[in-house]
């Protein structure tokens, strides 16, 4: 899958090479500055190198991550060579050896310790599945602990063993990873350095089995046992069945926090939602295909997926138009998506006069309270206030004229206008599309 995508982006790569090489390289000054000889590394293979860099990355104390190949009896080659000699080994045209797939991972032992470098090695990737990670298949692919020195062998040997042991508690099989003494390391190619803080919504394996590692460390322990609920499976019968946001989050994921903060510290949706960082579906439940990227936001209905949003950067626009086009109606889409206007006198909640509030029918945010409603006379709801802080105003010159057109704040969806010819205390008039406004009564 991995290489399909990267044959996609090559002709990019080559038009961008020549900027890039300016602006960017595989490793900052900052971490050349730490980068010194009070520092450690290890090479380890976790299938696609872009998931594996960007995420053991993000462990305190580590220095720097650079993408690379080793392991294989290949001279210096690159990433097509490799893609190359692995079709002709699973042909059986060649018996070579090929590279896997490796970040070269350099830490601060005083701030963190090589067990912990490998117990994050063991939870971020499968190391059961032999030749292959997630929707990566070949032996570039494998699972490997390539050390440089007997220190690093012994401690990858006994984390293996103890990663084993709580695999074996969880039902899994025999680990595959290979640990084996460091040769031919080959930097990778400049574009594969930082690829996911290039391509924020590329190719990232999601995580590993969900399992984690038993840390002998207090410290680390009590950081476990903080998101340890969250690394276990969903039950399916815990949930809406009918209907349920689930989002698929990853430890140490900087899109996932800005999701929590951007969309789920406000969430109000009739949407049932719930976060985990454990890659499964819910017990009975099924995924229409593997996740790979977090966070990953599914919709299931009956127990089964019906749609996905995959990746986040802040673009809540964006992920409230999906669940939107999920949610709402194609007549309420053409006045939210696409500015229509319904036909006037239409709305079901014209006429509504019970107390109560009138909220977006996507994120369920209040817009505005019947209080402030009144009869224009123009066929549209209309309200003389919003909710503070509800809606926003934006110029509108379609149609040759200049209105003020209303916005919901929270879903960005198209609302109606506002013109000054409402009654006091404001003396505006919000006219406003009743088929994009639900009411709730009190």
């Amino acid at each position: 899958m991995k290489a399909i995508i990267a044959a996609t982006i090559s002709l990019i790569i080559v038009m961008t090479a020549f900027a890039m090489e300016k602006t960017m390289t595989s490793r900052s000054t900052e971490s050349n500055r730490q980068i010194n000889s009070n520092t450690d590394y290890i090479v380890l293979g976790m299938g696609c190198f872009w998931g594996a860099e960007k995420r053991m990355g993000e462990i305190p104390g580590v220095l720097d991550v650079e993408s690379g190949y080793a392991g294989g009896d290949l001279p210096g080659v690159g990433y097509q060579q490799i893609l190359d000699h692995e079709r002709m080994l699973r042909s059986g045209r060649v018996t070579a050896r090929n590279h896997a797939e490796v970040i070269k991972v350099t830490f601060d032992p005083e701030k963190v310790t090589l067990e912990t470098v490998l117990a994050k090695f063991w939870e971020n990737h499968n190391p059961t599945q032999g030749d292959r990670q997630g929707n990566d298949i070949g032996s570039n692919y494998r699972s490997a602990i390539y050390y440089h020195d007997e220190t690093q062998k012994d401690l990858a040997l006994n984390t293996q063993k103890t990663y084993q042991q709580a695999l074996n508690t969880a039902g899994y099989g025999k680990i595959t990873t290979e640990i084996l003494p460091l040769k031919n390391y080959i930097t990778a190619e400049e574009y594969h350095q930082n690829y996911l803080q290039k391509n924020p919504d590329g190719y990232c394996g999601l995580g590993g089995t969900g399992v984690k590692y038993p840390l002998t460390s207090q410290k680390n322990a009590q950081n476990d046992a903080a998101i340890a609920d969250r690394m276990k499976p969903l039950d399916g019968k815990d949930l809406n069945f009918a209907q349920q946001l689930v989002i698929f989050e990853a430890e140490h994921c900087e899109f996932c926090k800005q999701f929590d903060q951007d969309i789920l510290s406000r969430w109000q949706s009739e949407v049932p939602v719930v976060a985990t960082m454990n890659a499964n579906p819910p017990v009975g439940w099924t995924l229409e295909k593997p996740l790979f990227a977090a966070p990953t936001i599914v919709l299931f209905r009956n127990g089964k997926e019906v749609t996905r949003y995959t990746g986040y950067n802040g673009e809540q626009a964006n992920f409230w138009k999906w669940l939107g086009f999920q949610l709402l109606s194609p007549e309420q889409q053409k006045v939210a998506f696409e500015q229509g206007t319904e036909p006037p006198f239409t709305a079901t909640n014209l006429d509504e006069k019970r107390p109560g509030k009138f909220v977006d029918p996507i994120s369920g945010a209040t817009l505005f309270l019947s209080q402030t409603k009144f009869n224009s006379g123009t066929g549209w709801p209309s309200f003389f206030d919003p909710v503070e802080g509800s809606v926003t105003l934006h110029d509108d010159n379609s149609h040759g004229m200049h209105r003020i057109e209303v916005r919901s704040a929270s879903s960005g969806i198209h609302l109606g206008h506002v013109f000054n010819d409402g009654p006091p205390p404001s003396y505006k008039r919000y006219c406003i599309n009743g088929n994009v406004l639900k009411f709730i009564p009190d």
